[in-house]
């Protein structure tokens, strides 16, 4: 197993998220990609118990039924990414490379090991009962309170023309496409991904 980084073990640690290759990270994550692949009201437990090679009354031993599941998976990404946000934010010194900090690490989230959990966050939260959707949102609301305090100290600063509040959803949408059309591969390396991502956010000089 590689080694895990620092603030994700703090997660472990404190059994806010489960070990990747633990029984339930092994359970969430696949969940995530039969969510994503198949949808998850079309995605049976059966189903995911046979891609997991176990019994589907295992399953419930872990947790009570599908809908459990499908929070789990978000409930723990937005608890990773925001650690990750939240440690990527300590190492910056203004508001534009706090911005700059948080593109990347949105970018990285969506092209990286929570990606399919991320989009499930855009497509499958509304499957869930309404107190569970108060659950995420109340993650949801403490992971976007990162974005728009940054961009606002940056509107503070004068490097915006539009609302902070605006521009987050423009933010969210363009990096949630890039999974679509990016290559890691290609010409266009990360870095500078996210320093073009920077100057349509924010004024350059």
């Amino acid at each position: 197993m590689s080694e895990i980084p620092s603030v994700l073990q703090t997660l472990l640690d404190q059994k806010i998220i489960n070990a990747p290759d633990s029984a339930k990270g092994r359970l969430l994550r696949t969940a995530a990609h039969l969510f994503v692949e198949r949808g998850y009201e079309r995605t049976t437990v059966r189903e995911l118990a046979k891609a997991l090679g176990i019994q589907s009354g295992s399953l419930f031993y872990h947790y009570p039924n599908k809908a459990a599941i499908l929070k789990a998976v978000l409930v723990e990404t937005i608890h990773i990414n925001t650690a990750r946000m939240q440690e990527a934010l300590s190492r910056t010194t203004n508001p534009k490379q706090q911005v700059l900090a948080l593109i990347r690490c949105e970018i990285e989230s969506i092209i990286g090991d929570t990606g399919e959990a991320m989009s499930l966050l855009l497509s499958e939260w509304r499957s869930l009962t309404e107190e569970s959707q108060a659950d995420i949102l109340e993650l949801r609301d403490q992971y976007e309170s990162l974005w728009l305090n940054s961009l606002k100290a940056c509107e503070k600063d004068g490097l915006l023309v539009i609302d902070p509040h605006i521009l987050r959803h423009f933010l969210r949408g363009a990096i949630s496409w890039v999974k679509v059309w990016y290559d890691p591969d290609g010409r266009l390396d990360l870095e500078q991904l996210c320093e073009m991502t920077l100057t349509m956010a924010v004024k350059q000089g």
